[in-house]
């Protein structure tokens, strides 16, 4: 039976670090894919200046990482990116229209007129911090989980990492790699979930490639500041170790009990 999964992502390239090997699966299983994203990514860190210019190429790219995926629509809200690095500073920093000064219930009601559109069984998220705290993710939370009730969508799940496992690869890395100067360890310690509250570990090694491919149509992404950045570096890394680290892709299910451990997305289905 073929179902629609609909990922909600806050800019151009997260669906490759946090989802794409799930994408890949779904749409080679057969089920409908569509892709979400609140901003075109426009005030990332890149070679580019911020702007019209940089959210045009890093839409192209979506495009590119899409394709490669099966993704079958892609669809962009309409908001301007926050840019990371305005997370603090006062709203006249910001543009008008930012996605995380945007009013919840009227971007719940955008997702969710595209969730009915497409009478979507799943949408993704993030966790309530965000994964790693930027505003956006974390508008991506709220609004997608109100779009979720407005449109009956019976599946919700929040797309993570688990943070166990990935400080102890993260340390081990770091005695072989050096690591971006945009690149702090310490803000992973209390970023993403820990494995406790995981519901869902979705094995998507047999897709390595596709998301491999899928961040590599990113290249923006790849260089700004001070030279390569995480995405770059994550790029370097020889199959084996990609497809290690890799592999897995998390998400909590919030009404499901806690212990939960589901390996397919569509698992559990509501009856």
């Amino acid at each position: 039976m073929s179902r629609t999964a609909v990922f909600f992502h806050a800019h151009p390239d997260d669906e490759a670090l946090l989802t794409a090997g799930t994408m890949a699966m779904l749409a080679a299983e057969g089920h409908r894919v569509v892709l979400v994203v609140a901003t075109a990514g426009e005030r990332g860190l890149a070679e580019l200046p911020h702007g019209d210019r940089l959210g045009e190429a890093r839409m192209a790219e979506l495009y590119k990482s899409a394709a490669g995926l099966g993704v079958a629509r892609v669809v962009r809200l309409g908001y301007s990116d926050s840019g990371l690095a305005t997370g603090g500073g006062a709203p006249e920093d910001r543009p008008a229209d930012a996605f995380m000064d945007a009013d919840t219930e009227q971007a719940a009601r955008k997702l969710a007129d595209v969730l009915i559109e497409e009478k979507a069984d799943l949408v993704t998220i993030y966790d309530p911090a965000g994964g790693y705290g930027h505003p956006d993710h974390v508008q991506v939370h709220r609004v997608g989980r109100r779009a979720a009730e407005i449109a009956g969508t019976p599946i919700v799940l929040e797309a993570t990492v688990n943070r166990d496992p990935l400080l102890r690869l993260l340390r081990l890395a770091g005695r072989f790699y050096r690591f971006p100067p945009d690149f702090d360890i310490r803000a992973f310690e209390s970023a993403y979930s820990p494995g406790s509250a995981i519901t869902h570990r979705i094995n998507v090694r047999r897709f390595a490639k596709a998301k491999r491919a899928s961040m590599a149509a990113h290249a923006t992404q790849t260089k700004g500041g001070d030279g390569d950045r995480t995405l770059a570096l994550m790029l370097k890394l020889p199959g084996p170790l990609y497809r290690l680290v890799f592999g897995t892709e998390w998400y909590v299910r919030r009404d499901l009990p806690a212990g939960t451990r589901l390996r397919h997305p569509f698992d559990s289905w509501p009856k």
